[in-house]
Parts: C-alpha cells; structure tokens; sequence
C-alpha cells in the first residue's frame, strides 16, 4: 500500500477518534418478520367460524389496534394446503391471506408481489373454518416489504407516503432491500415488515435493524472521469468503483444509490457511515 493511501486511512481513523461523543444513528429502523397470515371480512368471518362470531385476542400485535387472534385457518391451492394460518384481527372490509413464495410453490399458486389491501386481480385459494369453507377468486397475496411510520418520523427521515427506500440490515449477513414501500399513518408505529422468505435470506432474527436509504426517482445519464473507476448509465442509479480505497470524500462525489466495490477495495469506516447518511449501499463483486 503506498503512503498517500496509508496517510488517508490514517487521517480519517484519528478523525473518528477525535470526536468527543459518538452521535447514534437516526436511520435506525426495526425489522418484524411477518409469517403467512388472513384477514377476514365480518361477512367471512360468520361464514368460516359461524353466524355472530367475533374474533378473539391471542396477543396485540406491534401496529396499535392489530392482534393476532385464537383463531386458525387452513389456506388451499391447487397441489397443496397449509393448517393453522393465523387470522389477524381486527375484522377488514376485504378478505386476503398473505403468504411467502416458498408458501405459494407448496400451494401450487402463483400470487403477485402486492401492497397489502391491493387484491384486485390476485391469486384465486380456498380458505377452510372449523364451520364452513370459501374458494376466493382473488386475495391471496405476496406482501410488498413495506415500513410502517407515523407523520414525524417521515419528517425525520425526510420522505412520504408512497415512496420507495432501500433497508441495508445489520447482523451476520447484512443484505439490502430495494424498493421497500413507506406507508405513514398518525396510528402507525415505526416498523419494517418482510416475509419469512425475505428474513430467511438475511438471518433476520427479533431485534435486528436496518439503515434506511432514500431511493433517487430520477434516471439520469452521468459520466464521471475519475481513474480507476468504470462508469455505468444512472438509469439503475450503480457504478463499479475500483481503486483501491474508498474514503467519504469519494462518497459524497459520486452521487449514484448504488456503488459496486471491487475485490481488494478498502473502504473507510467514515465512507460507510457517509453512504448510510446519504441513501447510498455497497455490493461486492466477487
């Protein structure tokens, strides 16, 4: 490694060390794994359990006013069915069952990947009570990673309803997921929601957070002439950067949401928290 190099890593570490207090993280966000599951309109309700049945509250669940009830379905498809689906409560004004795609192969279905509530053109199933049975034509569904949010934590994060992010997680295998859908509401409370799918992938365990990242929207043409580094369309908003270090000046240059770091590439720890703060992740070719 030659000296310039060395004397940058060197400037940014006394740097992190120089700082009398460490400032946490804002862009914190706390990840529950969302196992398949139904929500029954009152009308099914009656028709699965029987006439004048209410739901009943297992446990509350972590958006306030949600719980998961005592009561279970089995959810059918053409190959196959899975027992006890937990309902979720409280009643809807629409009947849909949530599943993971390792559920739906089981099923023999193929669901679209929907925001919750989007059932229109879903997939067909059959849901089966201890009274009775339906065979839906739509409602059944694969759930779009979303995040949960009140209105001031959208401000703090500087974005709205309907907007797509990217989730970088923390823990052993750290994974990224694009184009997870902010949905803000006054009755919500701050929460990423997977599949177990989705979790499986990054060994996502209770208490693991992500750093959430401002997706850009605009695909624009950039063309960046520094060495080393190979320049990509912005049109997936990427670039491979290969010299051999990546500090946080280098960062705050580049401007993409994406930057693709080549073997042997030594990125500072003040370039990562740099990226986080700026919405950009990190992947590696191999």
């Amino acid at each position: 490694m030659n000296q310039q190099l060395i004397e940058k890593i060197v400037g940014e570490v006394l740097d992190q060390l120089g700082k009398v207090e460490a400032v946490p993280p804002n862009d914190l966000i706390p990840i529950a794994v969302s196992a398949r599951h139904v929500h029954l309109s009152s009308h099914h309700v009656e028709v699965l359990f029987g006439k004048g049945y209410e739901l009943t509250i297992r446990a509350e669940l972590s958006q306030p006013g949600q719980f998961a009830s005592n009561e279970t379905v089995v959810i059918a498809g053409p190959t196959g069915s899975i027992e006890r689906v937990r309902v979720l409560g409280p009643a809807r004004s629409m009947t849909q069952a949530e599943v993971s795609w390792t559920d739906a192969m089981k099923l023999g279905v193929d669901p679209p990947l929907r925001e919750s509530g989007d059932i229109g053109g879903s997939g067909a199933f059959t849901i089966i009570g201890p009274r009775g049975s339906l065979f839906l034509e739509e409602g059944l569904i694969i759930a779009q990673a979303h995040i949960h949010m009140a209105p001031k934590d959208a401000a703090r994060f500087g974005v709205q309803n309907g907007d797509y992010v990217t989730v970088e997680t923390n823990g052993i295998r750290p994974v990224s997921y694009r184009q997870v859908k902010i949905r803000v509401s006054e009755r919500y409370r701050l929460e990423m929601h997977i599949d177990t799918d989705e979790a499986n992938a990054g060994l996502i365990s209770k208490g693991t957070t992500g750093h959430l990242m401002k997706s850009e929207v605009n695909s624009v043409k950039v063309q960046l002439e520094a060495p080393g580094i190979i320049t990509k369309s912005k049109a997936d908003s990427s670039l491979v950067y290969s010299k051999k270090l990546l500090s946080q000046d280098d960062v705050k240059e580049l401007k993409v949401q994406e930057i693709i770091i080549e073997k042997g590439t030594i990125i500072t720890a003040l370039a990562r928290d740099k990226a986080r703060e700026l919405g950009i992740s990190f992947s590696f070719r191999k």
